[in-house]
């Protein structure tokens, strides 16, 4: 299986059970040992091993013996009842045993090298209590290396939220595939660097990975052929023409952040359809944006839309909405017009019987509005609320936040990997559509166009945060040029 695969719970039970049999506790604990020895600076150094009750106990019993048997001086911290173990577990803590090793159940005295976390496991679906909490916290208030075995005690595999207390590690080694937990809500903030080991499986095979994970390094080297200009004989027309409705009154900004995104990801032409009172006679700063009526750039036959950056939501921006969805071209739909849609029965049945290309881009407040429910349940299952509302509309969904979920109507989803906290700063889903979008009007099919502009959103940020620009302070129009860096790099 790719190791940019993601497998939710219930996927990862079936692939064990069809592979029973095979040695996978053992396995692990060796892939996590040989992690574990790579973040140990010297030989000599103590390791505490925090070992639970169920199966990732077992895992880290066997961690606890190979590490061992390579000489570290190896305490192992116990909190759970060696009758009840399941039969791997079991035969992991024999093993244990037999080698010499001693099992403790409070937390031992003297300094460590590293704490190796083996407390609890992806079928953990509540609050940690009692010992096990206690170590938890000492662990997290240690300041010493953690290394997790498949994913940090207290956090939700299938969810990424993090019930306290939740182990904070610094690196995790993950069995079989990535989960959902690991990459999106409380994931990032609990997992520091993640390793996949297979554990020899041929899991392709075993069963079909709905998920996988977004990364910069993996987009970078898939382009679609359109963005690296092979040809010569080709002018502006070549490269499609994107209309960006919105720009309301006080909020011209939004929509001409997005036109900027748009120019530098490659779109032949941008028409700036403002729905202001007023409007800018040009942008000074990006004059190449043609700035036009509303109503104006809808009847002009563009090549795909963008509705909603700054839009408003009066009855104007209603008409728009609503002119929009009938068209028979791509269209991304973001931030007002998401809104319109979420409190008009008539524009979501709209959005949901059209057959062109579609794409949501919600944060999740616009994600609870449109599903009818509360920011909190969004936030408590971002995978399952992607996949529910794209499934509801017809449409891809681009759930924004850490770890950005992007969910495909057949079931598919995505998890993307790249952007820091300098993109929690106003404008910068502004600059997310206009950068689909201008992919959109150059050809690139949905999927693609989708995927690879939030991972490059995401690499822009990354980019300048590497180069000593914030992560604080960065502002939405400073990620447009380096995207346009990052996409013509060779």
């Amino acid at each position: 299986m790719p190791l940019d695969a993601i497998l939710r719970v219930s996927e990862l039970r079936a692939v064990e059970a069809r592979a029973a049999g095979a040695p996978l506790m053992e396995r692990a604990g060796l892939a996590a040992a040989e992690v574990a020895r790579r973040m140990l600076a010297v030989h000599s150094a103590r390791v505490l091993v925090l070992a639970g009750p169920g199966n990732n106990g077992g895992d880290a019993f066997v961690v606890a013996r190979w590490l061992k048997s390579w000489f570290f001086d190896v305490a192992v911290a116990f909190c759970g009842d060696a009758a009840a173990l399941a039969p791997d577990a079991a035969a992991a803590h024999r093993a244990w045993r037999d080698a010499g090793g001693m099992t403790l159940r409070e937390w031992p005295d003297g300094s460590f090298g590293l704490i190796i976390d083996g407390l609890f496991g992806i079928g953990l679906t509540r609050a940690i209590e009692g010992v096990a909490a206690q170590w938890i916290a000492r662990a997290n208030a240690s300041s010493l290396p953690l290394l997790a075995l498949d994913i940090p005690s207290g956090l939700d595999a299938d969810t990424g939220v993090a019930r306290s207390p939740a182990i904070r590690a610094s690196a995790t080694a993950t069995f079989i595939a990535l989960k959902p937990g690991l990459l999106t809500g409380d994931g990032p903030d609990h997992c520091g660097t993640i390793s996949v080991h297979g554990l020899e499986l041929d899991a392709q095979h075993l069963i079909d990975a709905r998920g996988s994970m977004l990364a910069w390094a993996t987009q970078r080297i898939a382009l679609p052929e359109v963005l690296r200009r092979p040809l010569f004989n080709v002018h502006k027309g070549s490269f499609g023409t994107l209309a960006i409705v919105g720009g309301g009154d006080g909020m011209v900004g939004a929509a001409i952040l997005a036109g900027r995104a748009a120019l530098h990801l490659g779109a032949g032409k941008v028409w700036l359809g403002l729905s202001a009172s007023t409007l800018p006679a040009v942008d000074w700063v990006q004059p190449e944006l043609m700035l036009r009526p509303s109503e104006a750039v809808l009847d002009a036959a563009p090549h795909a839309i963008v509705i909603g950056p700054g839009l408003g939501t009066g009855d104007k921006a209603r008409v728009c909405v609503a002119q929009a969805l009938r068209l028979p071209i791509p269209l991304l739909i973001d931030a007002d017009a998401l809104n319109l849609i979420a409190r008009d029965a008539a524009l979501a049945s709209d959005v949901v019987a059209r057959v062109a290309p579609t794409v949501l881009t919600p944060h999740p407040a616009e994600g609870a509005r449109l599903s009818g429910t509360t920011v909190e349940a969004i936030q408590s299952d971002r995978l399952g609320a992607a996949l529910s509302l794209s499934s509801a509309m017809n449409a891809s969904v681009v759930l924004k936040g850490a770890g950005s979920v992007v969910a495909y109507c057949d079931g598919r989803f995505a998890i993307n990997t790249s952007g820091n906290a300098a993109l929690a700063s106003a404008g910068t889903g502004d600059v997310l559509a206009g950068m689909i979008g201008a992919l959109l009007a150059q050809g690139v099919p949905l999927d693609t166009a989708v995927a690879l502009g939030v991972c490059l959103h995401g690499a822009a940020a990354d980019t300048l945060v590497a180069e000593g620009v914030g992560p604080l302070g960065v502002t939405a129009s400073e990620l447009a040029p380096i995207a346009r860096r990052l996409i013509n790099l060779r």
